[in-house]
């Protein structure tokens, strides 16, 4: 078995019999304590969205915090992950990314709490926070800590740089545009905003993130539209590979429907980061006046990134292209796009979709392993990962994309791992702390509308 397999199972491995019981078991229970706050706080998380928020101590208002957020969640995981996970786990994968990213919303609601209630704010005047604040004050738990930062450091390299230009070249290269020159350019690209901090961040991802989700949707919605008669039986194609046990043997599940688990699992994380500990990193720099609203803000966050894979996905299916042979990520959806608008010019949105897609994300993952960084060896010393991370670029586009996806994997596993210990071990806090605001909330109401 070479490295590269060996990887692939250990990562499959750790999924299903780590990650998937924690993730259904914790995430089970939060939602009952929290009285599905899912989906009864998803009006407030939507409101947060047009509400201008200028009170509270914060750096970015709350508003250009989720579009930071979401410049991180809409990436390629969103348009080549897709490609990755039906082709590897079949259409039921894209259940089970229904399912991770519900469960994993409850858990990331309590990571944004935690992170802005355990923030901190440097002598520049930026605040900082995440799990490795909240493991280490919160639970003392410096060794996790600092295991988390280190992960992160790592899931910005392979997750938020590696994968994100890798799916980018792909198309190019096919196009005929040299991979390297392309990355060296998209590095150039990058360096001018990344050079800027998080004010220029969250300020370009606030202008880009409607109008990629809006052109790569829009198309989307046009493709399934022309094809409405099968989309119920393409639901129930991914419902039969989901739940799939005719190759039940001595009362395991048929192999088809562990592999689907898997891959739902890891895509889901991949595409929405619920629960791995960067939406609170990112978070953590916005105006807030409670770290309740915070989390209720981010709710919105994986709702609107499942969307996008569920018309990512539908499409893979609707135009047959997740069975045609020698298509692989980015090229499989460049197909499918081009196959369903019956058009060359499918394929070209999805490319520009994706550039959109792969730069923002590479933005955001920049921001995350500099904190992480800058938590171990101090924020400006940590400066010098930018310079380090715009030099990486290039890398991505030369290593091959298997084993990018699989370092990517194991990147998010095991950052969302580490994250979970703390979100369990503080969970109390959390529960309170959303009990006590909910209170304070109704009697508000009451008030205004007793007077």
């Amino acid at each position: 078995m070479d490295f590269k397999a060996l990887l692939e199972v250990f990562n499959h491995s750790f999924t299903l019999f780590v990650i998937f019981p924690a993730m259904i078991g914790f995430g089970i229970y939060m939602t009952c304590r929290l009285r599905c706050v899912q989906i009864s706080e998803l009006k407030a998380s939507f409101a947060c969205l047009t509400k201008k928020n200028n009170d509270g101590e914060g750096n970015i208002s709350r508003f250009e915090a989720i579009s930071t957020v979401l410049a991180g969640n809409f990436g390629t995981g969103n348009i080549s992950g897709m490609a990755v996970a039906i082709a590897t786990g079949g259409p039921g994968a894209l259940v089970w990314m229904w399912i991770m990213a519900f469960l994993g919303a409850v858990i990331q609601y309590a990571s944004c709490l935690l992170g802005v209630l355990y923030r901190h704010k440097t002598k520049d005047n930026e605040y900082v926070g995440g799990p490795m604040y909240y493991l280490r004050d919160g639970l003392k738990y410096n060794f996790l800590a600092a295991l988390f930062a280190i992960f992160t450091i790592f899931g910005a390299i392979t997750v938020g740089n590696f994968a994100q230009i890798n799916s980018v070249i792909l198309p190019l290269g096919k196009m005929g545009f040299d991979p390297l020159y392309c990355s060296l350019a998209v590095g150039a690209i990058v360096g001018v905003v990344i050079l800027g901090g998080i004010t220029r961040i969250a300020n370009f991802a606030s202008y880009v993130v409607p109008f990629k989700a809006i052109l790569y949707l829009g198309t989307a919605i046009i493709i399934i539209a022309s094809y409405y008669e099968q989309i119920l039986p393409a639901f129930k194609l991914m419902f039969q590979y989901a739940f799939n046990s005719s190759s039940v043997v001595g009362g395991v599940m048929g192999f088809s429907m562990l592999k689907a688990i898997t891959t739902g699992f890891d895509r889901g994380l991949f595409a929405t980061d619920a629960g791995t500990g960067i939406v609170p990193i990112l978070q953590a720099s916005a105006r807030s006046e409670n770290p309740v609203v915070d989390g209720i803000s981010t709710l919105i966050a994986p709702l609107m990134v499942m969307v996008v894979c569920t018309a990512t996905g539908l499409v893979l299916i609707l135009t047959g292209a997740w069975q045609e042979p020698g298509l692989q990520s980015t090229n499989m959806v460049t197909h499918a796009f081009s196959v369903g608008l019956k058009t060359p010019i499918g394929g070209y949105i999805v490319i520009i979709a994706l550039i959109l897609f792969a730069y923002t994300t590479i933005l955001a993952w920049a921001y995350c392993g500099e904190k992480a960084l800058g938590y171990l060896i101090g924020a400006k010393k940590a400066r010098v990962f930018r310079f380090l991370y715009i030099a990486l670029i290039p890398v991505g586009s030369l290593v091959h994309v298997d084993l990018i996806w699989i370092l990517a994997d194991i990147a998010i596993t095991f950052m969302l791992a580490t994250n979970l210990i703390g979100v369990i071990k503080l969970s109390s806090l959390v529960i309170d702390s959303s009990r006590k605001f909910q209170q304070e909330n109704s009697q508000i109401q009451s008030s205004i509308q007793s007077s």
